[in-house]
């Protein structure tokens, strides 16, 4: 059971980890000291960590360095937290389970080979998190995804290029702040999600948006149910069917702000809160995949993501004609991310969403990862 503790100088709510004595708000960088955290289950034993970014000189980041409370990572050869590219990748298809999906674990190594052959992500800087890691701690429970993403901000610096991507389960709860234009919170579902909770969207904005620093860009691929906001980032992007767009405000009108300390974050999601996503339909012997997964390496494979506002239109597109086509299968290669044919499913609802923490032109900014 985690420990929440008010910052002892904005008061906003924080989160103590198992058997940590203190933590740094992501908000204003102060330090709060809890002497006796009582009732905090002890970390896991482990002769391994994440360790803590190294005290990183920058006109952006004032405060003094700390060892940090999230160094109960998971163990094994943790990548170097000091590259100018790195990734969080989660494929999760809840194995054995009422809850099981087929193409999730295969989204994530599609993901992967694109990000090292396609952008020359350093393979030792990509966290993979799936149900097929022999690792223990390298699989896609609560707390391990909770300490990946904070791995994946700390010591960012101007320069960065960060990729968050989640494939499978999204779901929706009440919203009882009044932070939610539609009265919802989005979740992400771990692989133990029944037992140890969902992962809430103010939790991903807080770890993974609040803290990006000037120069520092990240970007997040979420392929799961009601995702459209699941970043909680203060503008989406509301694109009809023939390209025109206008930028929604969905800021709170609590006034919380929900954008970063400077940097730079757009997410693609896999539908709108009120929508569901697919897994691709799979024949006999065939790699299945998540839809909006599919659609987005296809479009950087066919050269159809120059710009942001291309990118999602080729999703849409692809999405689009594939449902529409009923006789056929979605194969798709690891290597090649090439489509020959398929279905989507009959009746498919599905918009990949683009959020972002200021809106942009999106048909003159050149996408880039």
């Amino acid at each position: 059971m985690l420990m929440l503790v008010d910052c002892s100088n904005c008061r906003t709510p924080l989160q103590l980890p198992p058997g940590a004595s203190s933590i740094r708000c992501s908000l204003c960088h102060a330090v709060t000291l809890v002497a006796d955290p009582r009732g905090v289950p002890p970390p896991p034993a482990s002769s391994h960590h994440y360790p803590p970014p190294p005290p990183v000189p920058s006109p952006y980041n004032q405060a003094p360095q700390f060892p940090s409370p999230y160094n109960q990572a998971p163990p094994g050869q943790p990548p170097s937290a000091n590259g100018r590219k790195r990734a969080v990748i989660c494929g999760i298809s809840y194995r054995n389970s009422r809850n099981e999906l087929k193409g999730c674990i295969n989204d994530a190594k599609c993901m992967k080979f694109m990000l090292i052959n396609k952008f020359k992500f350093p393979e030792s800087s990509i966290i993979m998190l799936t149900e097929d890691e022999t690792d223990p701690y390298r699989r896609p429970t609560k707390h391990n995804i909770r300490m990946a993403m904070y791995w994946l901000v700390q010591g960012c610096q101007p320069g960065d290029s960060l990729v968050f991507h989640f494939s499978g389960h999204g779901s929706q709860q009440r919203n009882y702040t009044g932070d939610e234009v539609d009265g919802y919170d989005e979740t992400l579902c771990p692989v133990d999600f029944e037992t140890q909770g969902m992962i809430v969207d103010d939790e991903v904005n807080t770890t993974l948006v609040k803290p990006l620093p000037p120069g520092v860009k990240l970007h997040a691929i979420v392929d799961a149910c009601h995702s459209g906001t699941v970043l909680d980032l203060p503008y989406l992007c509301r694109m009809d069917r023939t390209g025109r767009y206008v930028w929604e405000d969905h800021r709170p009108r609590s006034g919380v702000w929900k954008g970063t300390s400077g940097g730079e974050v757009i997410s693609f999601s896999g539908c709108d809160d009120d929508q569901t996503s697919a897994d691709t339909a799979a024949l006999s012997k065939v790699t299945s995949t998540g839809a909006m997964t599919f659609s987005f390496i296809q479009a950087i494979e066919r050269g159809q993501a120059t710009t942001y506002g291309n990118m999602l239109t080729s999703m849409r597109s692809t999405i689009r004609e594939t449902g529409n086509d009923i006789g056929g299968g979605v194969v798709t290669s690891l290597l090649t991310m090439l489509l020959t044919g398929g279905s989507l499913g009959v009746g498919m609802r599905q918009e990949p969403q683009l959020t972002a923490n200021e809106p942009f032109d999106v048909y003159s900014k050149p996408f880039s990862l």
